[in-house]
């Protein structure tokens, strides 16, 4: 017999995970109110920078671009000449056409306070924003540092900052100082916004006195606007800081809005990276635009009277496109959300949805494996019946998730658009077309209209059937334009594998009907409850402790985020090993990074599987979290460590 061809040895052992063989065609009557049909497959496949040309021609422009895209490998430019401010078409026009007095925002704090704001309400609330950032000296080009809460002034703020030119940096409001003063220094930001505080499961957060912790180390910041969230304690550094709601009063109600070239910078959006440095993920205006426009109206089916509920935070690529700019440009109403989704109790999503007669909402796995672990007692409270498309993001469903969400929250009536798409790619990019498309549970299903990708082997070859790696073939509006600071990262991280195709990093499988199942990272960079962390950030932060020497980290299954962290730590010597150790670590863990980096068990170990080099070999570690039969160890200095650690982690 001729021998077994290998599979990728990323993908080989999940290969199997998602056999999954049930179809749920589209209702009829979904099909016959939809705003995607097949025929907008054809019509991207046909020439994709034409329809992507058509998409981009649905907003507003201060002039008309000459070329519709030039790509010169990695780098494409879209809508060559165009220029545009991104606000006009997320806010401008709405008054214009009628919108005035539509809601735009529908706000919940988590202790229950809400505010609603109309299309015209925003706008003026933006344009006056834009001119306290030029009154504070912010200038085209200019980079805004965000640091807040899940609030209105979180949005305002970013499209503000895009009225003017300035590029914005939005911080997950859970991260530490630390990682606050890393991205602010690395984009060299002149200002930050941040918040007295926020909530978070009925805790105050206390983002001021963390952002004076950061930005004692950041000489570029000028100034602080602090927006008054609730009556928290904190410092005022006078010249330096101010209230936002001040600076407010005083501003003019209309901004002239900046005219931007299509390829102008809009925002950094900072991912993690397997250097362990986050890599600033830098996105333009015009091609990104209409990636999000584009995919927020087919891929939500969005209609006039829809409410659009997207459960993120905009410190994510998913709030940036699917809460801030797509929902916008489509002219949606929409709900934004404080807090946590069990806080008071683990039906708040479900009272949200009902209160506000949501009708398309878009979560996480994570979230979904949750509410069936809470069991379908709380949904069950609930008037669901306004729902009527779901979705996911973050992180490959499970098709039992899957399943419970249709049945139990979608009451088995609502199409489930499971998405899959990164913060490099901008926009959503392998999709289910809600009304066109037949779904399998666990299956992304196939790219959307105008994106080309393919599942290849190592050698960049098409895998017709099985798994393999995911790769775009052909370039995207919404798709990154560099790394700030570091083209070369750009290239080496994204551009390297394979000729002129772009790799992101993941695991997949191409089935028989040519759907696609998104199989997971195939590197070191962990998506635990759909947030990127790199393993390299987690085990350098480990050393930093006084009482560490060493540090493996690497990620397993787990049934509510998807994948969660094990450590294996050395410890200094005469460290008592004991469970005070293990809680000051993961605390220390949390303070320097941010609590969704806590890792889920810490196994000490006298050492770590390395080989005569010296390298740590985390697949061995892998192998023994994971609970297999562990692989080759012909290449360790001490293949006996592994029984030690192996034997420890049974243990614990």
């Amino acid at each position: 017999m001729p021998p077994k061809k290998k599979s990728a040895p990323s993908t080989k052992a999940i290969d199997t995970l998602l056999d999954e063989s049930r179809k749920f065609k589209p209702a009829a009557s979904f099909t016959r109110q939809a705003n995607a049909s097949n025929a907008l497959y054809k019509e991207g496949a046909a020439n994709p920078v034409k329809f992507w040309e058509k998409m981009a021609k649905e907003l507003v422009w201060k002039k008309n671009w000459t070329k519709g895209l030039i790509w010169n490998p990695p780098d494409a430019k879209w809508f060559v000449g165009g220029k545009l401010n991104i606000t006009e078409s997320c806010l401008d026009r709405h008054i214009k056409e009628g919108k005035r007095n539509k809601a735009a925002l529908i706000w919940e704090g988590e202790p229950g306070d809400q505010r609603t704001f109309t299309y015209f309400d925003l706008y003026r609330q933006v344009n006056k924003f834009a001119n306290v950032l030029k009154s504070l000296g912010v200038e085209k080009g200019d980079r805004v540092a965000i640091y807040l809460p899940m609030i209105p002034e979180l949005m305002i703020s970013m499209l503000a900052c895009a009225r003017i030119g300035a590029i914005h940096s939005v911080v997950f409001g859970g991260f530490s100082p630390d990682s606050l003063r890393d991205r602010i220094n690395d984009a060299e930001a002149k200002l930050l916004i941040t918040a007295d505080g926020g909530w978070r499961r009925g805790q105050i957060v206390p983002l001021k006195h963390d952002a004076d912790v950061a930005i004692a180390d950041c000489p570029s910041i000028e100034h602080v606007v602090v927006v008054k969230r609730g009556d928290f304690l904190l410092r005022f550094k006078e010249g330096r800081d101010h209230w936002y709601h001040r600076l407010m009063q005083e501003a003019d109600a209309y901004c002239e809005p900046t005219v931007m070239d299509s390829e102008d910078p809009l925002f950094i959006l900072y991912t993690s990276g397997t250097t362990g440095k986050p890599k600033g993920i830098m996105h333009t205006c015009g091609g990104y635009l209409t990636g999000v426009y584009a995919t927020t109206k087919y891929v939500f089916d969005l209609k006039e009277d829809d409410v659009f509920w997207c459960t993120a935070d905009c410190g994510w690529i998913t709030g940036h496109s699917y809460i801030t700019y797509g929902p916008m440009a489509n002219g949606a109403t929409q709900v934004m959300y404080e807090g946590s989704p069990n806080w008071p109790d683990e039906d708040r999503f479900w009272q949200i949805v009902e209160d506000y007669g949501v009708s398309v909402f878009y979560t996480a796995p994570t979230a979904i494996r949750s509410f069936m672990q809470w069991g379908r007692e709380w949904p069950d409270k609930h008037d669901l019946s306004s729902l009527r498309l779901l979705g996911t993001v973050g992180e490959p469903i499970n098709p039992e998730a899957w399943i419970w969400y249709h049945e139990v929250i979608g009451q088995k009536k609502c199409p489930i658009v499971d998405t899959w798409w990164q913060t490099e790619t901008g926009h959503i990019m392998i999709t289910p077309l809600p009304g066109a498309t037949t779904t399998k549970p666990g299956s992304a299903t196939r790219p959307f209209p105008g994106i080309e990708a393919a599942i290849l082997d190592e050698n960049g070859k098409p895998v017709k059937k099985g798994g393999g790696y995911l790769a775009i073939t052909k370039p995207w509006p919404g798709m990154l334009r560099g790394i700030w600071g570091d083209r070369q990262r750009m290239i080496d991280t994204y551009w390297s594998k394979w000729d002129k195709t772009y790799f992101p990093g993941d695991g997949a499988k191409i089935d028989k009907d040519k759907y696609f199942w998104i199989l997971g990272r195939v590197d070191d960079v962990i998506n635990i409850s759909g947030h990127r962390l790199s393993t390299m950030e987690v085990e350098s932060a480990l050393v930093e402790h006084a009482q560490v020497t060493e540090a493996a980290v690497v990620g397993v299954s787990h049934d509510i985020k998807g994948e969660g962290l094990v450590a294996f730590v050395t410890a200094a010597r005469g460290t008592a090993t004991d469970d005070k150790l293990v809680a000051r670590l993961r605390d220390f863990v949390a303070r320097k990074i941010g609590a969704i980096a806590k890792p889920e068990k810490i196994i000490f170990t006298g050492d770590l599987p390395k080989t005569r080099s010296g390298k740590i070999m985390r697949r061995l570690l892998r192998d023994i979290a994971a609970g297999k039969i562990i692989g080759d160890t012909t290449t360790l200095a001490d293949p006996d460590i592994l029984n030690k650690i192996k034997a420890r982690y049974e243990e614990d």
